[in-house]
């Protein structure tokens, strides 16, 4: 990766945690790897920026002090509809992975997190709209796409309402047509583990 991807240097990239010193060292990260970062540490500011800047890509922490990311990701993206959210989270589990989806972010990872794995994921997330299914570098304990956790709680809850797409999609708070629309794409693989 000798030079940014286009998309990364159009627009600024958004990183908003209330560790100032994971701010500072993350964004610096960030910005060698090609990337404008503007920065924030609570939600007011957060929207003050996304406004301000339409950023393209957003990395967003679960935990915001007393505030929760996942509140703010549908206000970011009442703002810039086309935004890429990456959300950061110490406490990874399905159900968290699930609303985050729901409410619109294209992926998470848990903490602690590098660089590396940032920009994979938001890139990524870009590329599954062509349908790309490029191998991803190998990251040792990498946590399963966000897209898999979801298409496993899908398959799940498929099962528990014995294929019923109805009872499903009711279960799920969805709409029918957009779960068999998440039903005719074939899962996401996992990223491969390194043995050490």
């Amino acid at each position: 990766m000798n030079e940014p991807a286009p998309s990364a240097t159009a627009r600024p990239l958004l990183l908003v945690d209330d560790d100032a010193t994971f701010v500072r060292v993350l964004g610096r990260a960030l910005a060698s790897r090609g990337f404008e970062v503007i920065s924030a540490t609570n939600p007011g500011d957060a929207l003050a920026l996304a406004r301000r800047h339409q950023p393209r890509h957003c990395v967003l922490d679960l935990k915001l002090g007393d505030e929760n990311g996942l509140r703010l990701i549908p206000e970011l993206h009442g703002l810039v509809p086309d935004m890429c959210i990456l959300l950061l989270t110490g406490y990874a589990s399905i159900a968290t992975a699930v609303e985050a989806i729901k409410r619109g972010a294209h992926d998470y990872l848990a903490k602690p997190v590098d660089a590396d794995a940032v920009v994979r994921a938001l890139l990524d997330g870009e590329g599954t709209a062509e349908g790309e299914d490029e191998e991803l570098p190998d990251a040792p304990e990498a946590p399963l796409a966000l897209r898999r956790l979801e298409w496993e709680h899908i398959q799940r809850v498929l099962t528990e309402c014995d294929g019923n797409i109805s009872e499903t999609a009711r279960r799920l708070g969805m709409h029918r047509r957009t779960l068999q629309r998440k039903l005719g794409k074939r899962p996401v693989r996992e990223r491969p583990h390194s043995d050490g």
